[in-house]
C-alpha cells in the first residue's frame, strides 16, 4: 500500500471511494434517498475541480494494486475559526481497508503538508452518529464544537474534533 499525493487522473478512484464509503458508513444515518442518489460521475467532476487546487488544498490517496482504497483532503480552515487554522476536509476508506492503519497515514500526510504551510492546528467535522468517530479520538482529537447540518432534507448533528498542535500528529 502506498500513500501519495493525488493526481488529476485519480478523480475517478477518489469518487468511487467517497460514494462507496458514504453508502457503507452512513446507511441508517443519512437518508437512503440521498445515499442512493450519489453518483460516481458527479463526484468525479467535483474531485477533478478539487485536484486542480491541490497546491492550495492537498489531497492524498492510499493506493494498492487494485487501485485507490482511500483518500484524505485538507487545507485552511474554512470558517475562520478563532483557534484552528487548518481543516481535514475529508477522509474516506473503503470498508475493506479500514482498521489497518491507512487512515492514520492519510491524516499524517495532510498534517505534515499543513505544517509545511505554517498551519499548526486542525479540525475536522464528523457526523455525531458516525461510528468512526473513535478514530479521531484515538489520534488525539478532542471535541471542540457541535452544529446542525442538513443532508438530504434531514437535520443531523456534526461534531468538530480538533488538534491544537499538529506536531503531535506528525510525530506518530
Amino acid at each position: 500500500m502506498t500513500v501519495r499525493k493525488a493526481r488529476l487522473n485519480d478523480a475517478s478512484g477518489i469518487a468511487r471511494v467517497q460514494v462507496d464509503s458514504w453508502r457503507s458508513t452512513y446507511r441508517g444515518i443519512v437518508p437512503d434517498h440521498y445515499l442512493d442518489g450519489m453518483s460516481y460521475q458527479q463526484r468525479e467532476e467535483m474531485w477533478r475541480g478539487m485536484l486542480k487546487l491541490a497546491g492550495v488544498r492537498p489531497v492524498y490517496v492510499a493506493e494498492e494494486r487494485e487501485g485507490i482504497v482511500g483518500f484524505a483532503a485538507g487545507g485552511r480552515e474554512r470558517t475562520n475559526h478563532p483557534e484552528y487554522q487548518g481543516e481535514l476536509y475529508a477522509i474516506y476508506l473503503l470498508k475493506s481497508h479500514q482498521r489497518q492503519g491507512i487512515g492514520g497515514q492519510l491524516v499524517h500526510s495532510i498534517a505534515t503538508e499543513l505544517q509545511g504551510a505554517h498551519v499548526h492546528s486542525m479540525l475536522i467535522w464528523v457526523l455525531a452518529d458516525n461510528p468512526s468517530r473513535r478514530f479521531y479520538e484515538a489520534l488525539g482529537g478532542v471535541p471542540v464544537q457541535q452544529q446542525p447540518i442538513d443532508i438530504g432534507g434531514t437535520t443531523l448533528t456534526e461534531i468538530a474534533y480538533g488538534w491544537r498542535n499538529l506536531g503531535l500528529l506528525t510525530k506518530r
